[in-house]
C-alpha cells in the first residue's frame, strides 16, 4: 500500500485543482456578466476535453511513456487555468475548459493504468478501496475550497494552477517502475444497448443529474441567494450525500432486482427535485439537506446501471462494456450543462431540477417497460461503486464483478 502512496497523492492534488475549476468558473462567469447559457457551455466543454483525453491518453503513453505523458497532460491543465484571467471571454474560456477536461482524463488514465499494472489479487481489494475513498474525499474537499477562492481573480486561478503543477511531483518521483502501456479498448457503443438498453439509459440520466448539477449548480445557488462560501457547502453536501448512498444502495442492488432499485432511486430523485424546486426557504440548513438528499438519490444510479449491464455480459466483454457505458455517460455529460443552463436562462433557476426530474421520469417509465420485455438476469455480478473517471477503470473493476 505504501508503494501506491504517490499515485493516491497525485489523485488528491488533481482533484483539488481540476475539481475546483468548474464551480469557480461558474461563480466567476456570473461575476463577469456571462449569461447562464454561456456558463453552461463551459461545463459542456469540460466533458468534450474529457472524452478526447480518454482516447488519446493510451496513445500518448505508448509514444512517450507514462511520466512524460502525465507531465504533458498536467501542463495542458495548468495552462488552461492560468489563461483564464488573460482573456475574459466565455468562448475562450470554453477552449480552456476543454484543456482542463483533457488534463483530467489523461492524468486519471495514467494513474489507473499504473494501478492496474501493479495490483495483485492480494492487494486489489484494499488498494481499490483506498482509491475510491481518496477520490471521493478529494472531490468533497475540492467543492469546499470554492468558499475561500475569490471569483474572477487571477490569484484564485493561479492557486489552482499551482496545485495542478504539484500533481507532477509525487508521480514523477515515485520509485515504482512504469508499467506497460495498456491498449485502448474498442469503442462499441451498441454493446451497451445490446446487453441492457435500461443500463445505457441509466448512465445518460446519471450524467444528466451529476454533470448539470456540478457545473451549473453554483448558478442555481447564486440565483437562490447563497453566498460563495455557502455554495461550497451546497456542492459538498451533494458529494457527501452520494458517498453515503453507496453502501445501502449496494446492499439493495445485491439483494433485490436491480431494475427496481433503479426505478425507486429515480422516483426518490424526482421527489428530491420537486422539494428543491418548490420549497422557497432562506434556511441554509434545509437547502444543504435537500442537496444531500439529491446526491443520495442520484449519485448511485451510474453504479447500479453498470452493475445491471454486467449481469448480462460475459467476462471477456467487461472492459469494452465499461467503455461503452462511459461513452453514453460522456454524451449525456456534454449535453446536460448546456441544456440545463439554457432552460435556466429562459425559466429561472428551478428549471435545473425540473429538467433532471423529467429525465428520471423517463427512466422510470422505460424501466417499467423493460421489466415487461425481459426477465431479470439469472445470476448477478457483484455490485461495485464505479468511479466515472476513465475507460481504464473498467479493467480495474473487471475482476471485482465476478458473478456470485
Amino acid at each position: 500500500m505504501i508503494s501506491f502512496a504517490a499515485l493516491f497523492l497525485s489523485v488528491i492534488l488533481l482533484q483539488l485543482s481540476t475539481g475546483g475549476v468548474g464551480p469557480l468558473d461558474a461563480l466567476s462567469g456570473f461575476a463577469l456578466g456571462f449569461t447562464t447559457e454561456q456558463i453552461g457551455l463551459l461545463g459542456s466543454a469540460h466533458f468534450v476535453g474529457f472524452f478526447m483525453g480518454c482516447w488519446l491518453a493510451p496513445r500518448m503513453m505508448g509514444n512517450v511513456g507514462h511520466s512524460r505523458a502525465f507531465a504533458a497532460f498536467t501542463a495542458t491543465g495548468a495552462i488552461g487555468l492560468l489563461a483564464h484571467m488573460l482573456v475574459i471571454d466565455p468562448y475562450a474560456w470554453a477552449v480552456m475548459r476543454i484543456a482542463s477536461g483533457f488534463c483530467v482524463a489523461g492524468c486519471y488514465t495514467i494513474i489507473e493504468a499504473w494501478l492496474q499494472a501493479k495490483l495483485t489479487n492480494e492487494t486489489r481489494g484494499r488498494a481499490m478501496g483506498i482509491y475510491r475513498v481518496t477520490d471521493m474525499g478529494a472531490s468533497l474537499a475540492a467543492q469546499l475550497i470554492i468558499g475561500i477562492l475569490e471569483p474572477a481573480s487571477y490569484v484564485s486561478y493561479n492557486l489552482l494552477a499551482l496545485v495542478c503543477c504539484a500533481t507532477l511531483i509525487p508521480l514523477t518521483l515515485t520509485r515504482v517502475s512504469q508499467p506497460e502501456t495498456p491498449d485502448a479498448p474498442r469503442l462499441r457503443p451498441m454493446l451497451a444497448i445490446q446487453r441492457s438498453p435500461l443500463a445505457a439509459a441509466g448512465v445518460v440520466v446519471a450524467a444528466l443529474s451529476s454533470a448539470s448539477f456540478r457545473m451549473v449548480g453554483p448558478v442555481y445557488g447564486t440565483g437562490v441567494g447563497l453566498a460563495a462560501g455557502q455554495i461550497a457547502y451546497f456542492l459538498a453536501a451533494f458529494v457527501l450525500g452520494g458517498a453515503l448512498a453507496q453502501y445501502p444502495t449496494g446492499w439493495l442492488a445485491d439483494k433485490f432486482d436491480r431494475r427496481w432499485v433503479l426505478i425507486w432511486l429515480s422516483i426518490a430523485a424526482i421527489i428530491s427535485c420537486a422539494l428543491t424546486s418548490l420549497i422557497a426557504t432562506d434556511d441554509i440548513l434545509v437547502i444543504f439537506v435537500l442537496a444531500g438528499f439529491f446526491g443520495f438519490t442520484t449519485f448511485p444510479i451510474y453504479s447500479v446501471a453498470t452493475a445491471h449491464a454486467h449481469d448480462f455480459a460475459d467476462s471477456h466483454e467487461r472492459v469494452e462494456l465499461s467503455a461503452a457505458l462511459m461513452f453514453f455517460y460522456a454524451i449525456g455529460a456534454i449535453a446536460a450543462p448546456y441544456v440545463a443552463s439554457t432552460l435556466m436562462e429562459q425559466f429561472g433557476p428551478p428549471a435545473l431540477f425540473v429538467m433532471i426530474a423529467a429525465g428520471h421520469a423517463v427512466l422510470v417509465v422505460f424501466g417499467l417497460f423493460r421489466m415487461r420485455v425481459r426477465d431479470s438476469a439469472p445470476r448477478k455480478t457483484n455490485y461495485v461503486y464505479a468511479p466515472r473517471t476513465t475507460f481504464v477503470i473498467g479493467r480495474l473493476l473487471s475482476r471485482s464483478r465476478d458473478p456470485k
